[in-house]
This record gives structure tokens, C-alpha cells and sequence, in this order.
């Protein structure tokens, strides 16, 4: 390197840590007034405090037994590093410590074992703390971020990958790791948003939701998409899917390969589709009736004008199932049966066991929501991001935190993290009326509980044939959870359950190398352990079971393909639309 090179690198260098600096200053201001309440944040620190306060007593209750658990952690501790050194340790099942390079030493070998010890015995201790208690929750959930947070995978002299990067690249890796830590600091302006995929890696429109279609109908909340045929016939029944609103319709139209529009256009079906607003200031007072009317019932009428057809199947995934089971509700008090079949994914009923979301909401985080929401009318999308990736702190959160800051690397394109970071606000009436009504007192399970546009509604009183899909892996909707439906509804219920997690679980399409399986069953015991003992296990994607099973519904002879323009309504224009385009 020449001295004008060295000299470009010099101011290069300079510049980076002045903006680092900067970033860093105003992360630390905004982190200071979260900790003093100034500024909203998901984690109530006051709450974390009183947790650890009032949990103290019962794990100190039997002070003989306290002392052994923590004799038996420094045992574990030390016997880790025994093991390390003479050779004993095997390789670990831990994802954090997959490379193998773990292996390889006796340091990196006792680092990680003497670890992942102490995360045994400290679960082990808590385990102590009553199970249905939520400040016990918090206690065991915020341990385990420390405990994740402080794991060896995360410190640049211990991870022996980064240290090989580190000496490969002549400390290169540190000068980006930094460079990536600054961009992210600057694009959350002071909140650490860590960069999870490549954002130029896609173009929704042409890479993602690219199935040909078009815009027939908008509202306030919703825009209405027609695809266009893929068959010469199509079923008589129109399909109507309903996607969350927590991010953007587009999860049921990724790529062609595993697009589930597509593979329901293929199977001949026409397929409508709501394509949610994001909303600003001037949605406050959306409510979830308003989500109702606006969206799924405004959309049977619509595709009722534009087709005239009067029999549908709907489709709900995750809020937008729990918006179809309630709607679905409304119309059995109502006497409608326009519904034919509905589907939902990953979608509860039954709060009463949320997982460890249960952590960051009550009766008092939800005053203040109300209160941070009063002047902007919305919550922010990055809040709930937040809160999803911690309970999934070492897969979302720390195994990113690795590659961009200690190795120095961007993430990979994945079209379904890209899809993930691509969410969306949330109206202050809808938001803060779903947790109290729904989350908090568990309404959607108690008849009468919940009114919606002047009618009381029941979920017993549904009658229309359900196909409720869960996933064994789900941090969001613990299938568990989604297991009650099959004892809530009042008609035939068919349950299944998929491999992985809330998302790759639902978006698992056939292919000749299938990435996992699924489970069902003919019964529904009383309990989900009790229904998985007798399950059937099944390779390969649950979707085409789910066809076969709309399939089996539809007696009506086929009809001619429906294109969007044949309707009686007008073209607005090409899908994907305007309103999923809204940043």
C-alpha cells in the first residue's frame, strides 16, 4: 500500500469512527431514556427488577439446597474444563457451536462446554420458581438473554472463527464488523437494528409477489387482488386468503417455487387475495371491527359482485386467522353460510398459555402503550420484531450479531427474513382492543364475550369445516396453544401439525428434497401431548394434504377460468398493488 493509499484508507478510517461515535452517542441517549420510562420501550426494565425482587425469596426458601445447586455449578463448571483439556469432551449439539472449529482446541473446547454447563445449572435452579407464575417467566426469560449474551460465540478473542478471520484479513473483518454495527445503528437512528438479510436482494413486484394478477377493489384498509388463472377451469368456489397484518400480504406469494398463490392457482382455484394498508396517523381509531368489515366481509361481497358466486373458501395466517375465526363467528350468529371451508396457520384461539410472549405484555404495559401511542396513533413495526426475535434471541438476534460485527459479513439474501424485516405499524384502537379483549382476557374462547358490530360472538357456534394447521417449532403461537381449537369449534375439525417454526413451517412447499414432515390424526383427545402419542408422521409438505382436503369439499363441476378482467368491476392496477409497497 502506497502512501496516498494508506492516506485514503487513514481518512476512510477517521470517517467511519466519527460516525461511529455519533451513533453510539445516540444509542446510549435513547437507551437512558428507555431505562428512565422517557421513551417506549418493549422491555419493562421496572417489571425485569421486580421480577428478580420477588422471585429472591423462593429460590433462597431452602438455603441447603440453593448452596448444592450452586456447589454443582461450579462442579459442572470445573469438571467442563477438565474434560476440555484431557480430551474427554465430544462435540456439542448446540447450533451456536456447530463449526467445528470448536472442536479443535482445549480453550475453545472449555469455553463453550463450561458454558453451556452453566446454562444447565442455572435452568436447573430456576426450575424452582412456580410454572404458571409470570413474574417467574420473566425471571427464567431475562436470565436467558444474559446468559445468551454472555455465551463465547459473541466475543471476538474467544470465537475461534472470528479470530481466523480476524488474522486472515489482517483485522479487515473488525474495520467491517464496525462499518455494518454503524449502519445499523444509523438506520435504527440510536436503536440497534441489525441487519438480518440484503435488502437489495429482492424487489417485491418482480422477485417476490410476482404472480401475475390485478388490483379490482380498495378501501381504507385493504386492496383486493384477482390473480390471474393458471388452468383452462377453475373450482366454482372463489378462495380468499387473509394474511396478518403484522407484515406484508406477500408471505403466501414468495418466490414461484414457493409461492403458495401459485400452487393453489395451479391446482386450479381462484384466488383472491387482501392486501393490507400500512397505517399512519390518520388510521388511530381502526379498530379490529373496522378490520373486519373492511377486510374480509368487504371482500366477500366484492368477489360476491365481481363473480357472482355466493359459496367461499377463506384462509387466515396467524391475526389474520384469528380475524377469520372471528369473523366466521359473526356471520354463524348472523345465520350466513357464504363460507364454505375455512384454513387457518398458525393461529390461537386459547390464550391461556402465550408462551413466553406473555413476558412483555399485562394490564400494565398496556397503559402504557396507550400512552405512547396517544400522539402518533400507531406502534411502531420494530417493536414487535424486537419482541419476536428475543424469544428466539440466539437463532434471530446473536447468531447475526456474529456474522456482521465479529466476522465483518452482511447477510445472506433469504427471502423470507427479507419478508420478515418488511413489516408494518399497527393502529393504536385495533392494537390496544386485540391485547385487552383477546390476548389478556382470552375473549375469542368465552361465548358472548367478544362484540362485533353490534353481535355477540361464539366460536362454538361455527359449524363451517376447519382446517387448522400448527407447527411443532412455532415461538409465536405455540402449537399447543392451537391444539384447543379442535375442542372450541362447533364443526368438523381437521388438525395438522408441521414441522419448524411460524413461518418456514407454513411456507414448506412440495419439492423432490422436502425439508420437513408433518403430523396428523383422525381423533382429537382431550390434550396435544396426548395427540401427538398417537400421530401419524408423514414426509414431505402438508400442502397438498391440504388441497385434497379443500378438494373434498367441492362437489360443484368446474368452471371457466376467471380472469380480473372479465368481472364487473374495474382494473385499479397490476398486483402486487400500491398499499404493500408503503415503507
Amino acid at each position: 500500500m502506497d502512501i496516498a493509499q494508506l492516506n485514503d484508507r487513514t481518512g476512510e478510517w477517521m470517517e467511519l469512527l466519527k460516525r461511529a461515535q455519533m451513533a453510539i452517542q445516540k444509542s446510549s441517549a435513547s437507551a437512558t431514556a428507555k431505562a428512565q420510562g422517557e421513551e417506549f420501550s418493549i422491555v419493562d426494565m421496572t417489571q425485569v427488577v421486580e421480577a428478580y425482587v420477588k422471585a429472591l425469596p423462593t429460590l433462597m426458601e431452602d438455603p441447603v439446597k440453593a448452596s448444592a445447586q450452586m456447589a454443582d455449578m461450579w462442579f459442572g463448571w470445573a469438571k467442563a474444563w477438565q474434560d476440555a483439556w484431557t480430551g474427554k469432551s465430544g462435540e456439542s449439539k448446540d447450533k451456536r457451536f456447530r463449526d467445528r472449529r470448536w472442536d479443535k482446541d482445549p480453550i475453545s473446547r472449555g469455553l463453550r462446554d463450561s458454558h453451556i454447563a452453566v446454562e444447565q445449572a442455572v435452568e436447573k435452579f430456576l426450575a424452582g420458581l412456580p410454572g404458571d407464575n409470570k413474574d417467574s417467566l420473566r425471571v427464567k426469560f431475562y436470565t436467558r438473554q444474559l446468559l445468551s449474551a454472555l455465551a463465547p460465540t459473541n466475543n471476538l478473542m474467544c470465537n475461534p472463527a472470528a479470530r481466523e478471520r480476524f488474522l486472515e484479513t489482517d483485522g479487515e473483518s473488525v474495520v467491517e464488523g464496525l462499518r455494518n454495527l454503524v449502519e445499523d445503528l444509523e438506520r435504527g437512528e440510536g436503536r440497534l437494528d441489525i441487519a438480518t438479510n440484503d435488502p437489495a436482494a429482492f424487489k417485491v413486484g418482480k422477485d417476490l409477489a410476482a404472480t401475475p394478477g390485478k388490483v379490482i377493489y380498495q378501501n381504507d384498509l385493504m386492496q383486493l387482488i384477482q390473480y390471474e388463472p393458471m388452468t383452462k377451469t377453475q373450482k366454482k368456489r372463489p378462495l380468499l386468503f387473509v394474511p396478518p397484518w403484522i407484515n406484508k400480504y406477500y408471505i403466501f406469494d414468495m418466490k414461484p417455487d414457493n409461492s403458495m398463490v401459485r400452487f393453489m392457482l395451479e391446482k386450479g382455484h381462484s384466488v383472491f387475495l387482501i392486501s393490507w394498508v400500512n397505517p399512519t396517523k390518520k388510521h388511530a381509531e381502526m379498530s379490529f371491527e373496522d378490520y373486519m368489515k373492511l377486510g374480509p366481509l368487504t371482500a366477500l361481497e366484492v368477489i360476491e359482485e365481481h363473480t357472482g358466486e355466493k359459496k367461499f373458501d377463506i384462509l387466515g395466517f396467524c391475526i389474520g386467522g384469528i380475524l377469520v375465526t372471528a369473523t366466521l363467528a359473526f356471520l354463524a350468529a348472523r345465520k350466513d353460510k357464504r363460507v364454505v371451508t375455512a384454513t387457518t396457520f398458525a393461529t390461537m384461539v386459547d390464550f391461556t398459555d402465550v408462551g413466553e410472549i406473555g413476558v412483555f405484555i399485562d394490564r400494565e404495559r398496556l397503559k402504557t402503550l396507550r400512552a405512547h401511542m396517544a400522539e402518533k396513533g400507531y406502534l411502531e413495526n420494530h417493536h414487535l420484531q424486537d419482541m419476536f426475535s428475543m424469544i428466539r434471541e440466539n437463532d434471530l438476534v446473536w447468531s447475526f450479531y456474529v456474522m456482521n460485527y465479529l466476522m465483518g459479513r452482511k447477510p445472506p439474501a433469504f427471502d423470507l427474513l427479507f419478508w420478515n424485516a418488511d413489516s408494518t405499524r399497527l393502529p393504536a384502537a385495533m392494537l390496544l382492543w386485540y391485547l385487552e379483549k383477546i390476548y389478556i382476557e382470552n375473549g375469542l374462547r368465552q361465548p358472548g364475550h367478544l362484540t362485533l358490530d353490534g353481535t355477540p360472538i361464539d366460536i362454538s357456534k361455527i359449524k363451517v369445516p376447519f382446517f387448522v394447521l400448527a407447527t411443532k417449532e412455532d415461538h409465536i403461537a405455540p402449537w399447543t396453544s392451537i391444539y384447543p381449537t379442535t375442542q372450541l369449534l362447533g364443526g368438523e375439525v381437521t388438525f395438522v401439525l408441521g414441522g419448524s417454526g411460524h413461518i418456514a413451517g407454513v411456507i414448506n412447499p412440495p419439492s423432490e428434497r422436502p425439508k420437513y414432515g408433518y403430523w396428523t390424526r383422525g381423533d382429537y383427545p382431550a390434550t396435544a401431548a396426548d395427540w401427538l402419542k398417537g400421530a401419524e408422521a408423514h414426509q414431505g409438505s402438508w400442502w397438498p394434504a391440504w388441497s385434497e382436503w379443500i378438494d373434498g369439499h367441492s362437489a360443484e363441476p368446474e368452471v371457466k377460468a376467471r380472469r380480473p378482467e372479465d368481472g364487473t368491476l374495474r382494473v385499479i392496477e397490476d398486483a402486487p398493488g400500491s398499499y404493500v409497497r408503503a415503507k
